[in-house]
């Protein structure tokens, strides 16, 4: 009984949250085929209010969608005595395989650095690298190479302006995921701020997959190397062998 007081009294001295997300995906899967070119997923979503809207500060959306993490080993490149060698080698800790950043306003306006420091928000925050070795000064450099290379590839995604808030209530925007995605969990989390602080947040996993031939080669690569290996090399020989066949018959005409 005493137990179940002190849990009213705590339900009571709680403040209601004056705005809450409710969230929507266009879909919460995406398949990995022999044919996958990338996908588009469309968050959209709604502001659930129990008071009146603030008129304080306006509405932001900030929204991310984060693939697996893993250690990543950066290596530093320079050229010596007319050859390109390995100069400086940082492990960095853990690097998102997709990490896209979508919002409302300029990056800046929608969040603080201190929110973005709490919660991990922006690329940068989404590595993170520990330590490096004690003979490397600008240990920053290897996690901005990261950041380059994978923007680059499509992978690191930020998109200012590109969530569109329709009376500080209905909000959506839309995300593109490459073609060279990793398999696994990708949560996506939605934030609303106002004034760069966070006053709501919400998390759900997109599941991306292998699915058909893509799943079992991936499945007997792991599960039967040898039989895998074998197989593999059948398809090249065989491959070889219709390639000096094609040839000879084409000299041959």
């Amino acid at each position: 009984m005493l137990r179940l007081l002190c849990l009213l009294i705590a339900l009571v001295a709680m403040p209601l949250r004056a705005e809450e997300v409710v969230l929507g995906l266009s879909q919460d899967k995406v398949a990995i085929t022999a044919t996958f070119d990338g996908s588009e997923i469309l968050v959209f979503g709604a502001v659930k209010r129990e008071s009146p809207i603030p008129t304080d500060a306006p509405l932001e959306v900030v929204i991310t969608v984060s693939g697996p993490s893993h250690p990543v080993t950066v290596r530093r490149k320079e050229r010596k005595f007319g050859i390109w060698i390995n100069t400086d080698t940082v492990e960095v800790d853990s690097a998102p395989t997709f990490y896209a950043v979508a919002t409302s306003a300029p990056f800046e306006q929608a969040l603080s650095s201190v929110e973005d420091q709490r919660h991990r928000v922006s690329i940068p925050r989404a590595i993170r690298s520990v330590g490096a070795p004690m003979n490397i000064d600008d240990a920053q450099s290897f996690s901005e190479a990261i950041i380059r290379i994978r923007k680059n590839q499509g992978l690191y995604q930020l998109l200012e302006n590109a969530v569109q808030v329709d009376q500080q209530t209905l909000f959506r925007t839309s995300i593109k995921m490459p073609a060279n995605l990793a398999e696994g969990d990708y949560p996506a989390r939605i934030f609303l701020t106002r004034g760069g602080k966070v006053v709501s947040q919400f998390e759900t996993i997109i599941d991306v997959d292998k699915v058909g031939l893509e799943r079992w080669l991936y499945d007997l690569s792991r599960q039967k190397p040898l039989i895998y290996g074998l197989m593999s090399l059948a398809i090249a020989i065989v491959a070889g062998w219709g390639a000096s066949a094609a040839f000879r018959l084409l000299r041959q005409g």
